[in-house]
């Protein structure tokens, strides 16, 4: 799949590039489109290359947090609602301590540390799953809540907001957790309602409590003037994200972990993410950049923007519709757009904004489908897709819902 849109990039480009100087701005696109192949892998590098550090540093404390037993506090935390929702698999089997360091990871938005446990979880559920080629439901549901992306601390895009320049990184935290709380509950309650999980009175608890904190996050922040929510979101962002490094630390202290060791163990495998993702980083900002110099994008959105003031909308969101259409398809091209809508109209504007909460509030559902269910050789994904594509939706239109409200 992304074989075909990477290269559908650079056809659209240079069929736009032709039509352009036949009957747009002239010959001088071709110069852009060369200057946009060079100033967009160089910044896909030097973006690399300045998230090598946070990295290090995220990827040293959880190592931390697995090492002090927090990672096993989740899972006895969570174990009474997967017990109930994931009925087939015995108590206390392997997948659980996979599949919570999975969403721990999810949690603090680091998708690379996520990956392996949640490969790991699908295996080891896999070795449960009667028909190996169909997949289970416990394999369809741990599939789709972490397609969902339940981000609650989206790291890495305040990496990525500090590395474009934003001046308060954290801002977009709040409408962030608000939109990935709706995708989730979206993204669980549909594949229950397919898999007919009764909610019992654990699983009810577990609901009832989730929506009752985020329900009263979102009157509360909603309450503020409309000119002071991005500064507490960004308040709440930095407290809450210091609170859980010293947390982290206190419990690697209580329990005698050396924590500087363990911290640099963990960070080791950062400078190697850092590293991995070069390529995937140039090659993605650099399509994307010509196509944006070629006027592809620009001409779509006008003409989409135009339609939609037409009748009376507002179209301010239309900007950052390319990373909500990429990012069910292919998370680095996702990543490569948002980056892109931040150097094009500035790390702190609306359409920046909204790219970022949509990036931090939805995942790659073809990607995690292909991935861990692949991993497993499951090639029949039943209701799995459906469920993960309707989260998706839901947290696209409350990234966009919420973006207005902290943003516009």
């Amino acid at each position: 799949m992304l074989n075909y849109i990477w290269l559908a990039f650079f056809v659209i480009s240079f069929i736009s590039a032709i039509c352009q100087s036949l009957f747009g701005s002239g010959i001088g696109v071709w110069n852009g489109l060369v200057q946009a192949c060079f100033a967009s892998a160089k910044s896909g590098f030097e973006i690399s290359i300045g998230l090598t550090g946070i990295l290090c540093f995220w990827l040293g404390m959880m190592k931390i947090a697995e090492s002090s037993g927090i990672i096993n506090c989740l899972t006895k935390l969570l174990s009474p609602l997967f017990k109930r929702i994931m009925p087939e698999v015995p108590a206390n089997h392997k997948s659980f301590n996979s599949i919570i360091m999975n969403m721990a990871a999810n949690i603090l938005g680091l998708d690379n540390a996520a990956t392996p446990a949640g490969i790991k979880a699908m295996k080891d559920l896999q070795e449960l799953n009667p028909k190996q080629d169909t997949a289970s439901n416990a394999q369809i549901m741990f599939m789709v809540i972490n397609s969902s992306s339940v981000t609650l601390l989206p790291i890495t895009i305040f990496m990525y907001r500090a590395q474009m320049g934003a001046a308060s990184p954290t801002a977009v935290f709040i409408p962030i957790l608000l939109a990935t709380s709706i995708s989730t509950l979206v993204g669980f309650l549909s594949v229950a309602y397919c898999q007919k999980i009764k909610l019992d009175k654990v699983i009810s608890a577990y609901l009832i409590g989730a929506i009752s904190v985020i329900s009263s996050i979102a009157y509360g922040f909603l309450q503020l003037p409309e000119n002071l929510r991005s500064d507490y979101s960004s308040l709440a962002g930095n407290f809450i994200l210091f609170a859980i490094i010293i947390s982290f630390l206190t419990a690697g202290a209580v329990k005698k972990i050396p924590v500087y060791d363990e911290f640099v163990k963990g960070a080791k495998e950062g400078f190697n993410v850092a590293i991995s993702i070069i390529p995937y980083l140039v090659a993605m900002l650099v399509a994307i950049g010509v196509l944006r110099a070629s006027g592809a994008i620009d001409l779509s959105l006008n003409y989409l923007s135009q339609a939609l003031n037409y009748f009376g909308f507002d179209a301010s969101f239309v900007a950052a519709l390319p990373t909500a259409i990429m990012k069910p398809l292919s998370g680095s091209g996702a990543r490569g757009l948002m980056l892109e809508t931040m150097a094009h109209y500035g790390a702190d504007s609306l359409p920046a904004f909204m790219a970022a909460t949509i990036q931090g509030c939805s995942e790659t559902t073809f990607y995690v489908l292909a991935v861990y269910m692949g991993s497993a050789g499951v090639t029949k994904v039943r209701h799995g897709l459906a469920c993960a594509l309707l989260a998706d939706i839901a947290g696209i239109i409350a990234a966009i819902y919420f973006s207005y409200k902290f943003f516009a």
